[in-house]
């Protein structure tokens, strides 16, 4: 068992106060009238709140900044400057009306965590660097990590050329908009890192299973993959009341059809694989007109690739059946695939003594939706600290964790980097 970081008690209680008081002043960047929070990559909100973040930071004493693309990291020198450096964090931006707890949490407890060793113990052997990604939710543009994505080296600047936003803006011009022009770079990954040591994130679960089994700490064992699709389906726009229905080329009848039938396919097929439609677009719709083309989204997930990978060309397939036989087209676009990724045991292993030594109630268990981990998984020791989400509810106005919950997470995330920082850990070779 790891031993306990010899703290002060009232100065880390202190510390984890002015972390809840960070974490709500953090959910006005961007908050809306439904009570929730929208914050998509390269907006207003998005930039003052990552503005927000350099200067907190800052006034932590840990050296912060932007980097090309937009993350933000706050760096807490080491003295070994051969030790590859641990980094913490999560990502800042949000889904349309989300919550505010999801990626902000992990973001705020991870530079309070780093502001507080700084203040107890000074400056660590190993460096620690608490980072904000600029985006993963993939709510605005259709990709998702591209802050993560850069410095693991996964997503290539020339992608923020070819995709746009619903409104026709490539993400090469609304980050320049934002003021990050990458491109002077001159690099396809101008925020890549080379001499990272791991990563540790800790994020709220978005699931009950934490709640139901009434613990205060998940431990994650591994990141389920996901295959996001983007589907056109097209037909012939014609008159609502003059066409037959036997001569209609209908795209929305044939796209409801392809929705019904995704249903019935994951639900054959079982746990752990889910698969949804989340966005459905009727192009130029009125209701007078018979629809001509249908546009939606398509998330499959599962803990195992071959499993992913094999249902989502069973389910293709059945999707082109029924457009042919509705005298339909059908196109697809993959816009995210990212495998299953397995998290660090020996780093869950240091997770898992530190709520031994907090007296916090944990379990082990897979995550069911994607995080940065995944990226930094196979490039280096990841792992991630879940806390519970009360009802299980993420991606809304009514997410909601506990203040307890989310002490006994920071307590947590205190100890693990207390251990690689200066403890026992800390002169190993990541």
């Amino acid at each position: 068992m790891a031993k306990r970081v010899p703290n002060s008690l009232d100065l880390l209680s202190q510390f984890g106060e002015r972390m809840l008081a960070e974490l709500e002043e953090l959910s006005s960047y961007g908050a809306n009238a439904e009570g929730g929070v929208t914050r998509l990559l390269y907006t207003e909100p998005w930039l003052m709140a990552q503005r927000a973040i350099v200067n907190k930071m800052q006034q932590l004493g840990l050296e912060a900044g932007f980097d090309a693309v937009g993350n933000v990291f706050g760096k807490l020198p080491g003295s070994q400057p051969d030790a590859k450096p641990l980094l913490t964090g999560s990502h800042i931006d949000t889904v349309k009306t989300g919550g505010k707890y999801d990626g902000a949490y992990g973001v705020v407890a991870s530079m309070m965590a780093l502001g507080y060793l700084k203040a107890a113990y000074g400056a660590p052997k190993r460096t620690l660097e608490a980072v904000s990604f600029c985006e993963e939710e993939g709510s605005r543009f259709p990709l998702a990590y591209w802050g993560s994505g850069h410095v693991t080296g996964v997503r290539p600047l020339q992608l923020a050329a070819e995709i746009a936003d619903s409104d026709g803006v490539t993400l090469l011009e609304a980050m320049r908009e934002a003021g990050f022009d990458a491109t002077t770079a001159g690099q396809q990954y101008p925020a890549k890192r080379e001499f990272i040591g791991g990563y540790i994130e800790i994020h709220i679960e978005q699931g009950s299973i934490l709640t139901y089994k009434k613990k205060q700490i998940g431990i994650v064992t591994a990141i389920v993959g996901q295959i996001r699709l983007t589907v056109q389906v097209t037909g012939s726009s014609n008159h609502a009341g003059t066409t037959p229905m036997k001569m209609r080329k209908d795209a929305l009848a044939g796209a409801a059809e392809m929705v019904a039938i995704t249903e019935q396919m994951a639900l054959e097929a079982g746990e752990p694989l889910v698969a949804t439609v989340g966005r459905l677009e009727v192009k130029r719709g009125t209701s007078n007109v018979v629809p001509g083309e249908v546009e939606f989204t398509l998330d499959i997930r599962h803990t195992d690739e071959p499993e992913m990978r094999t249902f989502c060309v069973r389910l293709l397939t059945k999707l082109e059946e029924i457009a042919m036989r509705r005298g339909l087209t059908i196109e697809t676009v993959e816009n995210l695939h990212a495998p299953p990724v397995a998290m660090q045991e020996s780093m869950a292993n240091e997770i898992e003594a530190a709520c031994e030594a907090g007296g916090f109630l944990h379990m082990r268990l897979p995550s069911g939706a994607g995080h940065d981990a995944q990226l930094f998984g196979p490039i280096c020791p990841s792992a991630m600290i879940f806390v519970p989400s009360v009802d299980g509810i993420s991606h809304s106005p009514e997410e909601f964790t506990e203040a307890d919950d989310l002490i006994a997470g920071f307590h947590t995330l205190v100890q693990v980097l207390y251990q690689y920082g200066y403890g026992g850990k800390a002169d190993e070779i990541l």
